[in-house]
């Protein structure tokens, strides 16, 4: 069986510590870093002939150059002789461009990145709760999407919940909530639909399901500004939940992140560790991280193994 190493760039270094920690190995030698032009510059500086290789990076902010990396890194262990090559990124950028609108004139840029990846030597894809599944089918190569959900299952299930019911955010999201909700003891599922009712006016949030005094869960695969997941929160305390707890995979918090969850009604935010956290959203006290290090090295045991990834999820 080839030699399993693990590389790394620059966007992730702490996950990817840890999941090297949780495989009782270390990460591989390379200096990843610019040239005095901005444009990135990698050097392997260990053999990896034959090897089968795992580069952990996520494509988060900044995403073009964090892409760039990848591909570099890529690029220098194919030309290197590496014998598979799995690019592990726990938060796929770009993911939320999967398709046209209504035939408008826009790229679809998830597929851009996808051929990108495949064009440059990438042999297996390794992700966690991608935007849309459809995107595994962008690839020329098997894409293995993991999912974020247990572990804040387990979280979930250490609350000390009060009569709990699982919130979805958005339509969008119900498949995501209902198998949380029927994971967590098959408990309620609520629903909010936001609605503009004629144009010049505030969208309004309708809550599909009875919060009354009792503890919400809201759960998305992703943060980004937080504004309509602080809404979202606001509606459900009006109609007189108890406690609102927001669980999502990814905390991208772009913009105006901090100051709309630092003046919500969230009594806490739980996220997962796919992209590093600011020091601004560090510092806030309703901010908690949980570790996806011990899923994804075992994604990569299974994968360098010829195991199973499915067996993971099946309960």
């Amino acid at each position: 069986m080839p030699d399993m190493k693990l590389f790394a760039g620059n966007a992730i270094p702490e996950l990817a510590q840890r999941i090297a920690n949780r495989l009782y190995t270390s990460l591989g030698d390379a200096a990843v870093g610019r040239f005095s032009d901005g444009e990135v510059s990698v050097q392997i500086n260990e053999n990896v002939r034959g090897g089968d290789i795992f580069i952990i990076q996520s494509t988060c902010a900044p995403t073009n150059d964090n892409l760039m990396e990848l591909v570099v890194m890529v690029d220098a262990l194919r030309r290197a002789s590496a014998g598979r090559i799995t690019a592990v990124i726990p938060y796929f950028g770009y993911a939320r461009q999967d398709r046209r609108v209504r035939s408008a004139r826009v790229p679809i840029t998830a597929k851009v990145v996808a051929d990108f990846l495949s064009s440059v030597g990438v042999d297996r894809v390794l992700t966690v709760d991608l935007h849309a599944e459809q995107i595994q089918g962008f690839f020329d190569v098997p894409v293995d999407n993991v999912f974020g959900s247990p572990i804040l299952l387990e979280d979930m299930l250490q609350q000390n919940l009060d009569n709990p019911i699982v919130v979805s955010p958005d339509i969008g999201g119900v498949v995501r909530a209902r198998a949380i909700a029927k994971l967590l003891n098959d408990t309620d599922m609520a629903i909010i639909d936001k609605r503009r009712p004629r144009a010049n006016v505030s969208q309004v949030m309708h809550i599909i399901g009875d919060v009354a005094g009792r503890d919400c869960i809201l759960v998305d695969d992703m943060i980004d500004t937080g504004g309509t997941l602080c809404k979202a929160a606001e509606a459900l305390k009006e109609r007189g939940a108890k406690r609102v707890f927001a669980y999502a995979t990814h905390p991208i918090f772009s913009g105006n992140a901090y100051e709309n969850i630092k003046n919500s009604v969230i009594d806490e935010v739980i996220v997962c560790d796919t992209i590093p956290l600011s020091e601004n959203i560090k510092s806030l006290p309703n901010v908690r991280t949980l570790t996806l290090s011990g899923m994804l090295a075992e994604a990569i045991r299974r994968i360098s193994n010829e195991e199973s990834i499915s067996a993971m999820f099946e309960h």
